[in-house]
């Protein structure tokens, strides 16, 4: 499992919009092809996205909105996940694993 830091978390934001964004279309083509009757495999492109984003232990919580979890590890030992949503400019939240998006708190993190 890779844990990233806030500052290796922000570096990858180019890379991650544009992967984010790959995956948001061909999601959206599959809705759109699904509602026709069609099935539709995603694009190549859309699966080398996904598969460079599960290398770096990103999690695509919802490809409509571009939300994401980066694994990270505090100076304390706990895990916990720098989360961050396409609209934003930053990575700006983190919250623990079992509180999920509502859970967000601004960064950074006590303890980190």
């Amino acid at each position: 499992m890779r844990y990233w830091t806030v500052e290796e978390a922000r570096a990858y934001l180019p890379r991650l919009r544009e992967l984010v964004e790959v995956v948001r279309r061909a999601v959206a083509l599959t809705a759109v092809a699904r509602g026709n009757g069609r099935a539709q495999e995603p694009e190549g492109d859309a699966r080398r996205a996904v598969a460079e984003l599960e290398e770096g232990d990103i999690i695509v919580r919802d490809p409509s909105t571009g939300l994401v979890d980066f694994h990270a590890l505090g100076a304390d030992g706990v895990v916990y996940y720098l989360c961050y949503r396409l609209d934003e400019d930053d990575v700006s939240w983190w919250h623990l694993p079992e509180e999920g998006f509502p859970g967000r708190k601004p960064l950074p993190r006590d303890g980190s």
